[in-house]
């Protein structure tokens, strides 16, 4: 039986299968469904979750690094992997090791390493049509395409694009932009005579709101755990009569540490930045910004202790923050204290949080610090 530390984050199994069987739908049977697990997949543990789409039959997980790759191959975890971030020329030879591992190509000195390695391996060409990211230019492909006919052992198994704002506007022209020169790359190549099996551009976004961005595979992400890529593609895919709904698949929950009791006039926390005007009841939470609770909740963020909302009390420690719970009856140690999450009627979700600090739901939830225990519920 797992034994909970202070702060333990839940993953729902049926919200992440859901929310997985919505997107295969979106997309039908003919298109391959790449699911994004990097960044410990965003936040909710890339062990646990890669797991359980594997079951599920996913065709591709996604993952920025060799490492987050080894680690997945060392939990048994077989299904085919797309390393998407830069890999140092000198850990290339580690690629020999791992079997059913693609990487996302496009610096020549990249592939003259691989091309030393003695093994087959298989790359996704990074084109570069307006994110000013990693990416090769259109009009450098052919010459770099040329590089990889030198050497055998390479086989181009994708070619793909990434959309600049298709997540965060109302107007997709630029998005549209992109996915032309996208095209027009892919008809080129066809008349040289390359078929690449997978083309893809689509990220979470793009899949739910334009089946032209789909091609043979799309990159589903934040969706994939239930959260949207944006207000604004929640407009969209209203206005576009897209009948789609996600279930939050990420819990955040800890316990009160401490019950104790202030006299009116005091300070609370560093800097003494915020004061009581009533004898109050103050809980301490062992959870803090270094477990990525983010330090500007300070003095306007919430928790949920007994159904009810409790406000942040001065500024959020390191390894803990305080909450002020004079109007709770019954408030006692360890009682649960939900930081994200539903208790009883009330909900505190993952945009509420990135709304208060200016931010994404994808920072708020890839931010939780990985050394904080997955538990895998129903």
């Amino acid at each position: 039986m797992l034994v909970k530390e202070n702060s333990w984050v839940e993953i729902s199994k049926s919200a992440l299968i859901y929310n997985f069987k919505q997107f295969t739908k979106i997309i039908g049977p003919k298109v391959k469904l790449l699911v994004a697990v990097k960044a410990n997949a965003y936040g909710h543990g890339l062990v646990d979750v890669s797991r359980i789409l594997e079951k599920n039959n996913v065709d591709f997980l996604g993952v920025n690094s060799l490492e987050e790759a080894e680690i997945l191959r060392r939990h048994k975890i077989h299904s085919p992997i797309l390393i998407m971030g830069y890999i140092r020329l000198n850990h290339l030879k580690k690629l020999e090791e791992l079997a059913h591992v693609s990487i996302v190509t496009y610096n020549k000195e990249t592939v003259y390493k691989l091309g030393r390695l003695k093994k087959k391996i298989k790359i996704h060409l990074k084109l570069e049509t307006g994110t000013a990211r990693q990416g090769i230019y259109p009009k450098d492909l052919p010459n770099f395409i040329n590089i990889i006919k030198k050497f055998p052992n390479i086989e181009i198994e994708g070619i793909y694009t990434h959309f600049a704002n298709i997540e965060d506007t109302l107007n997709h022209g630029f998005a549209f932009e992109q996915l032309k020169i996208f095209q027009n790359t892919i008809i080129s190549l066809a008349k040289q005579g390359i078929n690449v099996p997978f083309k893809h551009s689509a990220c979470s976004a793009a899949t739910i709101l334009y089946p032209e961005t789909h091609f043979d595979l799309v990159r589903a992400g934040i969706g994939i755990y239930g959260l949207w890529s944006s207000h604004e593609t929640q407009l969209t895919a209203k206005n576009r009569h897209k009948n789609i709904f996600f279930k939050p698949v990420l819990s955040w929950k800890s316990v009160i540490a401490q019950v104790k009791r202030v006299k009116s006039g005091s300070t609370i926390g560093y800097g003494r930045t915020e004061k009581v005007f009533r004898d109050s009841k103050i809980a301490v939470i062992p959870v803090g910004y270094f477990d990525g609770y983010d330090r500007g909740l300070s003095s306007i963020g919430n928790v949920l202790i007994k159904g009810q909302r409790v406000k942040i009390m001065g500024r959020i420690c390191m390894n803990m923050l305080m909450v002020d719970v004079t109007d709770i009856n019954n408030v006692k140690l360890e009682d649960e204290a939900v930081l994200i999450g539903k208790q009883g009627r009330e909900a505190i979700t993952v945009e509420e949080i990135a709304n208060k600090i200016n931010t994404i739901n994808y920072e708020v939830v890839s931010r939780i610090n990985p050394f904080i225990q997955r538990v895998v519920v129903k």
